[in-house]
């Protein structure tokens, strides 16, 4: 398999660590998404994905798939070593919960295009950094009000909800969001955080990570 990524892009941090978890190994093609850099609106990577965006896995059948809900949602069925989500119809809707949480209503709210949309319409760096910290912190108050109270977010091992789960907090990290109501959300990271498949998929572990 070969997985285009870049370091700190959060929704390649997920795939990134399912596929540690499952114990998959897939080549990383890093695309430069840092500003000043135009790669991924090159005609050579919306060749390959014409969205211009990270991540997207090509198969081993050769198939190039795109966005990493898709993306889980396809390892999880082809490489159902290690499942990310639990035999039980209502616990893994609850792990879907959380991530969908994760992935529709945070992280959209701080990708790269809407923040240089922000910066277009005149929002100084301040501003920016306040709008950032103000929707990640109402959605991990959310997440810290549903996941439970030991181990992972839903028990001993890690699944779904913790794939989407660390990558927003590495980008809270970044931005400056206060973690000091979230102890539920601190515990599954220092949990995660511990565990090799987390530390291989840490953006400080990739080769595309500026020394």
């Amino acid at each position: 398999m070969d997985l285009y990524t870049y370091y700190r892009s959060t929704s390649s941090y997920r795939v990134r660590i399912a596929l540690a978890l499952k114990g998959l190994e897939a080549r990383h093609i890093p695309v430069n998404l840092a500003p000043g850099h135009t790669e991924q609106r090159q005609s050579a990577y919306r060749a390959i994905n014409p969205q211009g965006r990270v991540p997207a896995l090509r198969s081993d059948e050769g198939v190039l798939l795109i966005q990493s809900p898709a993306i889980l949602e396809y390892l999880e069925e082809r490489y159902p070593q290690c499942p990310l989500l639990p035999a039980d119809p209502l616990e893994r809707a609850r792990q879907r919960g959380v991530a969908a949480l994760i992935s529709c209503d945070i992280h959209p709210l701080h990708n790269v295009a809407v923040l240089e949309r922000l910066r277009g319409l005149g929002l100084d760096e301040a501003q920016v950094q306040q709008w950032i910290a103000h929707w990640i912190g109402e959605g991990l108050r959310a997440v810290e009000a549903l996941i439970g109270d030991h181990g992972f977010c839903f028990g001993p091992r890690p699944g779904l909800a913790d794939v989407y789960l660390l990558p927003q907090l590495y980008a809270a990290r970044r931005f400056g969001v206060d973690f000091a109501d979230l102890p539920r959300i601190v515990r599954v990271e220092r949990r995660a955080l511990e565990h090799p498949a987390f530390r291989q998929a840490h953006p400080d572990a990739q080769a595309d990570t500026p020394a």
